[in-house]
């Protein structure tokens, strides 16, 4: 039997935390073939990022196109895009090919270091939001997303959600992991529902790639068949898990990864 495949297309983390590395680690741990494009280069660790080269757009499309020639690829995540033409050489690909798209519109790392350029954020908007079955913003995300200052509550959540959509996106995912209190949720909007997805915030300093991590987690559920709304709710028990055991992999010395496999490394 074949496995399910996805794709994700998004830059390298060289300290493996998020990005690709992240990605793969994901599809992985999820039982999913993983394949991937580039689009960055980072010179990064748990400290910071410290030197960005990007991929030219001719070789962010010849990646996208040699995989989904070959590979039957059922869902693909896109993450750190960097710059409008990348941006534009994704969203050109996704219209030949005609995938299932999870958007994570990476911004800043979680170490604080921006990761998209400022002429790139119209890119996201009108190339590949309207292409995307899902968008999975954080509270600043959202916010820039949607033109807005950031979301105190549900009720400006929601309306950021309505101007993400009408953008052209399929679904948003608006994530409270910046949030405050005891419970971070994360509020599914599609149009015409809203879905809660709740766990008991954690406090850790080991969450590099939590981003990455849940939208590749949401794309692997795509890439098995699953509907979004399961897709999300099996993402955020995986992520959490992978939170709560990340003390249990002491990785560099600025704020760590989360701990993929959690399930398998026992220690």
């Amino acid at each position: 039997m074949k496995p399910p495949i996805a794709l994700t297309i998004a830059g390298s983390d060289s300290g493996g935390g998020a990005g690709i590395q992240a990605d793969l680690k994901t599809f992985s741990a999820l039982g999913v073939y993983g394949a991937s494009a580039l689009t960055a280069i980072t010179a990064q660790n748990t400290r910071g990022v410290f030197l960005v080269e990007d991929l030219s757009p001719a070789m962010v499309s010849a990646q996208i196109d040699a995989v989904l020639a070959d590979l039957a690829v059922g869902a693909i995540k896109i993450g750190m895009v960097s710059r409008a033409e990348t941006a534009r050489a994704i969203a050109e690909a996704l219209r030949r090919h005609g995938r299932r798209a999870v958007l994570d519109p990476v911004m800043v790392a979680t170490s604080g270091d921006r990761l998209l350029q400022s002429d790139a954020v119209e890119a996201l908007r009108f190339e590949l939001l309207p292409l995307a079955d899902c968008v999975t913003p954080n509270l600043p995300e959202a916010a820039i997303l949607a033109d807005s200052p950031v979301a105190e509550d549900e009720a400006a959540m929601a309306a950021q959600a309505e101007r993400i959509l009408a953008l052209g996106a399929k679904a948003v995912l608006i994530k409270g992991g910046h949030g405050t209190g005891k419970t971070s949720t994360d509020l599914l909007f599609d149009g015409t529902s809203v879905r809660r997805f709740e766990a008991p915030r954690l406090q850790t300093t080991r969450d590099h790639g939590t981003g990455c991590t849940l939208s590749a987690a949401i794309t692997a559920g795509l890439a098995s068949g699953r509907p979004l709304e399961e897709a999300v709710a099996e993402a955020k028990r995986y992520l959490h898990a992978a939170l709560q055991a990340a003390d249990r992999l002491p990785i560099g010395s600025g704020r760590g990864p989360v701990h993929h496999f959690h399930r398998w490394w026992l220690a």
